[in-house]
Formats: C-alpha cells, structure tokens, sequence
C-alpha cells in the first residue's frame, strides 16, 4: 500500500509541474521535460480529447460496464497514454475504454503516461531504462513492454534485443496482462509471485482464476502447488501423482557396506514410513550356507 501511495503522491506532484504556465513543457528539451517522460502522471479527465484516428469504433457496454466496476474496486491499474497538445490540454493515444469507463463511475482524474511531440527516442530511451531498474513488479516490466511494442512500434523480437532479454521471457512478462485484474493486483502488492501469475494464466475462466488465486493466498501454496492444483482444475479425472519412494540415506550406505561384506548385491525395500526390508539373494546351497555362515560369524 505504501508503494502504490508513493506513485500517487509522485503523480500528484508531476501534475502540479504540469499546471505551470511559465514553465509549460512544450519539447524534450525543455525544463523538467525528463520528469515527465516516462513517468506517470495524475491527469484531469476534462483535458483530455478523443483521438480522431480511434480505429475502434464501437464499444461494447457490458464488458464497459465491467470494467467500470473493476476500476471503482481496483482503481485504473493501467495507465492511459496522452499526447501532449498545448498547455493543459491532451490527446488520448492508448487506452480509450479505460477513459471511457473511468467516466462512467464519475472519477476527476486518470494515471496517465504523456508523450510529448518528437519524443519517440526519448520515450523509448525513458521505457528501456525504467525496465532496467531492480525494484519493478512483474506486471509494472510487462506494461513497459508492452508500451514499448505499442507506441514505438517493435516486434518482441526487437523489443528482446533492445531490452537484452530472451524473447521467450518477454512473451512471459507479456502473458501476464491477460491474467484478471484482481490477480494482477495481488502480483503488484506481493501476495503472489510471477511464478503463480504464470500458471493462472492456464486457467480462461475468470471466476475458477479467482478461485484458484484465492486458494494460493489463503493458504499460502507454493508455485509447485499452484501449478498441481491448476492442472487438478483443467483434468479432474486424472490419478492422483504417486509420490516417488527414496531410500534412506542409512539404508543405501549400509546396504553397499553389507553386499560388500557378504560379496552379494544387497537390495533394499522401504515403504513411505521408512520401514523396509533387506533382500539377500543366493545362486545354490552351497552359496546361501556361504552367506549364513558369514553372517553367524559377526555374532
């Protein structure tokens, strides 16, 4: 709670910066422009206009509706993307339906990140060295992602290569965004780890997700059992897995020391207890009263 209030207050700050109209940022050159790039702001609804080349067209009301629902319990845990246009004044470039549901339930202001004209490098400059940085949640890395494939237009194989990571762990990150937004919170506050969101993510129903996430929360599983109870989840039907028997480390030592002994190979049986038994094979007659005469010997 205390990192998500040290983001609000840093936003809140950035928006006063913002409001200045003698220092109003116009270009990357200018003033405080690299406190604003990269970082997210706390913008005011009532500035912000629709973008003209909106390719979406249409919305559907139930899933906004949702999603309005979310934002009220959650908060709007993906920031927008504006283009500055002049002083106080933007323009939307990604995330219309979280605007339009943050609307809906009556919020003021929106956590936003601003582009600023000419400031692809900048930007991009901004997104790679606030995803090298060590105190990133997993959902925070897989924004910037995909951020970074979104606005300035990469493929996750360039993105793999400007980041230095495998493109196999961008796509993880990635997959992360698909995951309830309920979950995503959890990831973000440190409830689960990255290695429980990867597995939830195998589960489609959002109602069986929660479920599952709630499980791993209130009884504290690990990522091997999240994965055990995710794969119970997608095949109830199938048998129990059969735990893989381990001979005590005692019984291997004095098994060996006993074979050596008796110039037998000594086998071992244990059962989950511990408890076992020791076979002693022999080839004839004369072979078992062999042994059995070794063995009364060290009475």
């Amino acid at each position: 709670m205390a990192k998500a209030t040290k983001k609000q207050a840093l936003g809140r700050g950035l928006s006063a910066l913002l409001k200045d109209p003698d220092n109003d940022i116009k270009s990357v050159e200018d003033k405080n422009a690299d406190k604003v790039v990269g970082n997210i702001v706390e913008l005011e609804l009532d500035t912000i206009e629709m973008n003209p080349f909106q390719p979406r067209t249409s919305f559907n009301e139930e899933t906004l509706r949702e999603l309005a629902s979310s934002i009220r319990e959650l908060g709007v845990i993906q920031p927008i993307t504006v283009r500055k246009l002049g002083f106080n004044k933007y323009q939307l470039v990604s995330g219309e339906r979280r605007y339009r549901a943050s609307k809906l339930i009556g919020l003021k202001t929106i956590p936003a990140y601003i582009r600023i004209a000419n400031d692809q490098e900048s930007l991009e400059m901004a997104l790679v060295e606030n995803i090298q940085r060590q105190d990133l949640d997993p959902i925070e890395i897989a924004l910037s992602y995909q951020r970074l494939i979104e606005e300035i237009k990469v493929t996750q194989e360039e993105l793999s290569d400007r980041v230095g990571k495998n493109r196999s762990t961008v796509t993880n990150y990635l997959r992360l965004l698909k995951l309830d937004p309920i979950v995503q919170t959890g990831m973000r506050d440190g409830f689960i780890s990255m290695g429980h969101g990867r597995a939830l993510i195998n589960v489609e129903n959002t109602s069986d997700q929660l479920d599952i996430y709630e499980k791993i929360v209130s009884d504290s599983l690990s990522v091997r059992e999240t994965e055990a109870a995710v794969r119970k989840y997608k095949n109830p039907e199938a048998p129990k897995e059969t735990p893989k028997k381990t001979t005590p480390h005692f019984a291997n030592k004095g098994s060996r020391e006993l074979s050596d002994f008796l110039d037998v190979k000594v086998t071992i049986k244990t059962n989950a207890k511990g408890k076992g038994q020791l076979v002693v094979p022999f080839h004839d007659e004369d072979d078992f009263k062999r042994i059995l005469n070794l063995i009364k010997s060290e009475k």
